[in-house]
């Protein structure tokens, strides 16, 4: 269970993970040692992840963002998993999930361009049998974070009560 100094420190790293522990233990109203605790803690826990560095696409040329929606007839665990290891294969999905409703598997795919594209939607249908296939092609990016809303996990707090 986080509290209030965790989702803190959380609001932080998500903005910036570089961050030094000392301007994070400032910021939430501790000391460096105990600051350093709680962030190993919730890395232990799995709250934290990872920290990475996030790219700009275009300067890394992959600047084509295309939402690929996936729908198959084949509902099974030896279908499942060979489409798990055949998307592990592809660098180019940077975002895949299984969905309820007409669409059965989304996925993000960036490409420098819509020749990558195709050349990646040939090499998929080729390794794995899919019922239907439908790419957007992203226009304009008009909002993007990496930042999981904190305010839910917030309002799950108990509140402190006064001391007497």
């Amino acid at each position: 269970m986080v509290d209030a100094i965790d989702i803190n420190i959380l609001r932080i790293l998500q903005r910036d993970c570089t961050v030094s522990v000392a301007d994070i233990a400032k910021e939430v109203g501790l000391s460096t040692t105990p600051c350093w605790r709680r962030i190993q803690k919730l890395e232990q826990e799995g709250i934290i992840e990872s920290r990475v560095a996030l790219l700009n696409p275009k300067k890394v040329d992959v600047g084509v963002t295309v939402f690929v929606a996936i729908t198959t007839s084949a509902h099974n665990m030896e279908w499942l998993e060979k489409f798990h290891a055949v998307l592990r294969d592809f660098p180019e999905v940077v975002e895949a999930y299984r969905m309820s409703g007409q669409v059965d598997y989304l996925l993000r795919v960036c490409v420098p361009d819509i020749e990558s594209y195709d050349r990646f939607y040939k090499q998929l249908i080729e390794r794995i049998a899919l019922n239907d296939v439908s790419s957007s092609f992203a226009m304009e990016q008009i909002k993007y974070t990496t930042a999981l809303p904190l305010g839910f996990a917030e309002n799950r707090l108990e509140p402190v009560s006064a001391k007497q």
